[in-house]
């Protein structure tokens, strides 16, 4: 008798089925059983409020947790971006794959870089974390920007450029790179500039804690070092959102000498959206060699950042 087919829960954005799409095809070579898509709409799909408003990023998660407990669907594959810093107790976060370039990128008319963007440009984006660093970059260049809050999937986002409505807009690079779009991008955007969102580029593979063999199956899709880069990432965030409601980037680079990765650093990057003030700091140690060392990394830098000012910055983020 063959095993039936696994189910794997989906959000049904495009760019949710593809992300989905290559994870089916890893799982199917893993475990050798068939694996087949199941579309979930969240409510993060058919609101158009802007995500603050909705409760943000949790709104993408919760249909497709609810499935996953309900017995509906066996596991399911998320942007980690999306997924809340505290952990479910009824699930487990069994791979966190390798993860793909996190950089922002612009999508601009006329093959536009950042650095080229026209005096007055308006720049299309729904996240107060890239507004904050992307007006910092054009207060620091002696640049006049407009960033305006959008919100919708890549056709809609990159419609605004087209149309004319916008000069710009920033979106992940992961994203435009899962659905073969790159060729889009006008500049991929340095992270000394802008720092990504934490676990920006990642996906997270869940499943129930009580399917102990799926789990185990799932984790040989699991990538050691982008787990332990996002974990730190992660643990920032949730140390800086105790502490304060402003927008957060981080990212985690496990440095290696030629041979082996030797360092991690950890830089992160809190600051008000109109980019007057920003507070960044980083550090550089030894690669954690356990989920706790680098929960570690994240809590200490935030506590830096915090001590630094970063609870003094009250972002737009409603409570």
């Amino acid at each position: 008798m063959t095993e039936r087919a696994l189910r794997l829960g989906t959000r049904r954005s495009k760019l949710a089925m593809a992300q989905s799409g290559h994870v089916a095809d890893a799982v199917r070579r893993a475990t050798g059983r068939a694996v087949e898509l199941v579309e979930i709409t969240t409510y993060g799909d058919v609101s158009r409020e802007h995500l603050a408003q909705i409760g943000g990023t949790g709104v993408f998660v919760v249909a497709l947790r609810e499935a996953l407990l309900r017995g509906e669907v066996d596991f399911a594959v998320h942007s980690l971006k999306d997924l809340p810093t505290t952990q479910h107790d009824d699930l487990v976060l069994a791979a966190i794959p390798k993860r793909e370039d996190p950089r922002d990128v612009l999508v601009a008319r006329d093959g536009l870089t950042l650095d080229r963007l026209p005096h007055g440009a308006r720049v299309g984006t729904g996240s107060p974390r890239r507004m904050a660093q992307l007006n910092a970059y054009a207060r620091s260049h002696g640049l006049e920007i407009e960033t305006v809050p959008i919100r919708g999937n890549i056709d809609t986002r990159v419609g605004y450029v087209r149309n004319g409505e916008l000069d710009a807009v920033v979106l992940a690079a992961a994203g435009l790179s899962r659905i073969g779009r790159t060729d889009e991008v006008t500049d991929f955007l340095s992270v000394d500039s802008v720092l990504p969102a934490p676990g920006q580029g990642a996906l997270a593979v869940e499943c129930t804690a009580a399917n102990a063999d799926l789990a185990a199956a799932l984790a040989e899709l699991d990538d050691p070092h982008t787990r332990v880069a996002v974990t730190a990432e992660r643990s920032l965030l949730a140390a800086l959102e105790a502490g304060c409601s402003a927008p957060v980037g981080a990212l985690a680079d496990l440095l290696d000498d030629g041979q082996a990765v030797t360092e991690m650093r950890l830089r992160g990057v809190v600051g008000t959206t109109d980019g007057s003030t920003l507070v960044q700091l980083s550090t550089t140690g030894p690669v954690p060699a356990s989920h706790d060392e680098a929960i570690a990394v994240g809590r200490e830098l935030a506590s830096e950042m915090l001590a630094k000012g970063a609870a003094g910055l009250m972002g737009e983020r409603a409570h």
